[in-house]
């Protein structure tokens, strides 16, 4: 297959451990789909939502499609933004959160290796 097609309407949500307030749906990989070396997922992140400290178990990519969201690591912390993005290695201790009044996009890049 060359081409495989994830229509919203059927991506598969999911209940990551130690988010509160987000909802997240597979669009590809798992074992839904034939994605072998990475994943993508669609997190909608409510207002007053977190992803509490937690290390990255793979290398991760962040794109933030709407909305704001702060991520802190290691004691750094920053405002992302629409379409901007963010790198973490695996292992990173990494927070995230929506301190606005409105809710937030973004997809979620992660290695499966």
């Amino acid at each position: 297959m060359t081409m495989r097609v994830t229509r919203l309407a059927d991506a598969e949500p999911f209940a990551p451990v130690g988010h509160d307030g987000v909802g997240p749906v597979r669009l590809q990989g798992g074992e839904s789909t034939p994605t072998t070396d990475f994943t993508v997922a669609l997190s909608h992140y409510l207002p007053g939502a977190s992803a509490e400290l937690a290390p990255q178990v793979a290398e991760t990519v962040y794109v933030l499609l709407s909305g704001e969201l702060v991520m802190a690591s290691e004691g750094v912390e920053e405002t992302l933004g629409a379409y901007d993005s963010v790198h973490f290695s695996p292992g990173t201790m990494r927070t995230v959160k929506n301190r606005t009044h409105l809710p937030a996009s973004m997809l979620v890049i992660r290695a499966t290796s």
